[in-house]
Formats: structure tokens, sequence, C-alpha cells
């Protein structure tokens, strides 16, 4: 091994809507290329984002120049251990996948798993998500380690994949405070001075439907309350779109598409209330985004969620209607209950460092490498 570890990369998520895998990615990658012990290179599989790459990774970050065809590759990566990486990338230590993939390798590889919707709730995916769980165990039985965001996924990780435990680590995420923000052009957005605040694709996998027909119990007794839900519709929202309209409240629904981080973290620092219904989390970046700009939180105890926001949520049963309502409609309707919120979700957020997740990644790039050496 050289005096500096060899890491390749693959930069894949940086393209196309910042998803949370997409954060994760950019966040650890820009201080990956900023550690003087690594070499790191970024790959990405995809074709038709050829030539984009060396605009999208940060500084220090070495780029593959190769185009890579993301399809074909991973249908002969989930039979054969070839074509190797290092094809694309010349010589490396480790190649990390962070979005569920990781290429056969020469030497050791990391292959990070953020949560196991396609196994859990196969329903709620696509053609594609569904095809990361052969691919992972492909990946396993040629000698990869497992990466996860939390040790609720890393015991799924456990009990689904023929992998030897101490082969999947858990390495909390880091969380990006957001940027400062005037709270007025938020409530401008939502057209109400007071708001409940959904952000986050529109999929089943949110339970977006459940969280209308909770606003709209507590609209009932609440006159001026709005709910905003911020983000492009994904497959499956057209079950939103029929809560929506199905509500006795529809009018004080306010549909958002996609919107700039300038005006998302209006939103958030603006809102009364953030609303996270999800049915199942890896980790859970938004809710935690709103405690770090002081907004209190409620979610579900679904997946991660308890482990990673606490007691500094307030937490109802997944697919629970009556529960959420009665959650959302105590914070709404008591100003102290509400302070402490945020006081207790401030501090929790102030928890997670990307620093401190990208450290400890390396101290596990070396391990990893280690082990087959």
């Amino acid at each position: 091994m050289a005096d500096r570890l060899r890491v390749a990369v693959d930069a894949t998520p940086l393209f196309g809507a910042r998803t949370g895998v997409g954060v994760y990615t950019h966040e650890v990658l820009a201080r990956l290329g900023a550690h003087a012990d690594l070499d790191v290179v970024a790959y990405a599989a995809t074709w038709r984002g050829r030539g984009r790459l060396a605009d999208l990774a940060p500084d220090g970050v070495r780029v593959a120049g190769r185009p890579m065809a993301a399809r074909p590759l991973r249908a002969a990566w989930s039979r054969a251990a070839a074509p190797p990486i290092e094809w694309w990338t010349g010589p490396v230590d480790l190649v990390h996948g962070p979005n569920y993939v990781v290429p056969p390798s020469r030497g050791a590889a990391l292959v990070s798993v953020h949560d196991l919707t396609p196994v859990r709730f196969p329903e709620l995916c696509t053609r594609d998500t569904l095809a990361f769980p052969p691919l992972i165990q492909a990946a396993i039985d040629r000698g990869a380690w497992v990466h996860t965001g939390s040790h609720f996924v890393a015991d799924e990780i456990r009990s689904h994949f023929r992998v030897d435990s101490d082969r999947v680590v858990a390495i909390h995420d880091g969380l990006t405070p957001l940027a400062p923000a005037d709270p007025a052009r938020g409530r401008e957005l939502a057209g109400a001075e007071r708001y409940v605040l959904a952000l986050g694709t529109v999929e089943p996998r949110k339970d977006l439907p459940g969280l209308v027909r909770a606003f709209d119990r507590v609209a009932a007794h609440d006159p001026t309350v709005h709910l905003v839900v911020a983000g492009p519709d994904g497959w499956g929202a057209e079950a939103f779109r029929a809560a929506v309209d199905a509500a006795d409240h529809q009018e004080r629904v306010v549909r958002l598409d996609w919107v700039d981080d300038p005006d998302r973290d209006a939103l958030v620092r603006g809102a009364t209330v953030f609303a996270y219904p999800s049915r199942y989390e890896g980790f859970g970046f938004p809710p935690l985004e709103a405690m770090s700009a002081g907004v209190p939180v409620v979610a579900t105890t679904a997946g991660s969620l308890p482990e990673v926001l606490g007691d500094a949520a307030v937490l109802v049963p997944e697919g629970d209607v009556d529960a959420l309502a009665g959650a959302l409609g105590d914070l709404l309707s008591d100003g102290e209950r509400r302070e402490r919120g945020r006081a207790a979700g401030e501090a929790r957020a102030r928890r997670y460092s990307w620093d401190e997740a990208t450290d400890r990644l390396i101290d596990l790039y070396r391990r990893v490498v280690h082990s087959v050496r």
C-alpha cells in the first residue's frame, strides 16, 4: 500500500436532485478530498452525465475520465467480479460505493446501505431500487464490508444478508445546519402566519396522505393553521392528491413543487411545526435540519427515527392518524411545549457532525484495507 491511502468513491449521487444520499456523498467526498493522507478519485456510473463529473467533484478529488454505462455494468457486477473498477480509476486500495452498489475491485471494498426499504417495503419501491439487495449480497460475497448510518439499519442488514456481523459498521451521519433565511419569506410562500411543514419527495414511504388526514382533523379546531407540502412528485403521488381532494379543509393545504435552497430554508425557519410521518427511515435528515433551525418536530417511531431524534421530537406510531393529529394539535396550541421542543431539538442536532462522521469513515477505510492484506 502506498503512503497515502488510495480511495475510489462513486460520485453518481452528486448528479440530479440532491437527495439524502446525495447530501451524504457531497459532504463526505468534500472532506475526503481535503484529507492529506488520502488520494481520492471519483467515478460516476452514468453515461448520460459523462463529462460533468469534473464540474461536480469537490476540490482535492481526482476524476476518472472514462465514461461508464450504469445498467450494463450493474448487470455484469451482479453476476461476476468483473470488470474491476480499476479499469476506470487506476490502482486503488479501496473502493467505496455510497449508494448501495460497489463494483468489483482488486483491492478492498465498502458499500453504504442507508436503509432496507426494498427488503422491508418492496411495494414502495421502483424497479431500479428493487435491484439493490442482490447487488449488495453479491458485493458481500466478494468480500465487501457494509457501512450504514444507524445501528437500527445495521441490525437489519445483519438479519437479512449473509454477512459477518463484524463487517457491518454503523456510523451516524452528520448534519449541515440550515443557512440563515428570513422566516417571513417562508410565511409568504405558505400564505399563512402559522403552518405545519412537510418536506421531501411525495412518495408512499413518506405517508403524506396520512398527514393530510391528520391535519384535516386539526384544522377543524384551528381556523388559521395551514399545511405546506414542499417537494417534487415521486411515484405514487396520486394517493396524496386524492387525500387533499377528500379533505374538508383542502383550501389550507399548500402544495409547492421543488423549491430552491433559500426558499426551502425560509420555509423551515418560518414553520410552526415540522412533520415527518415516514413509514420507514434509515436516518432522517429533514427532521434534524428542522431541529437545527429551532423548529419543533413531530415524527414517527419508524425505523431509525427514535435512535436519531431521541426524545427531542414528539414521536407517534407510524400510520396512526389519530396520534399524529393529537401531537400536531398539542404543539400548535401550546407555546411552552413548542419552546421545550425547540430547545431540545437544537441540542440534539448539535450532536451530528460531518467532520466526525468522515473521520470515523476514514478509520473504517483503514480497517477494511487491513482486513484484506
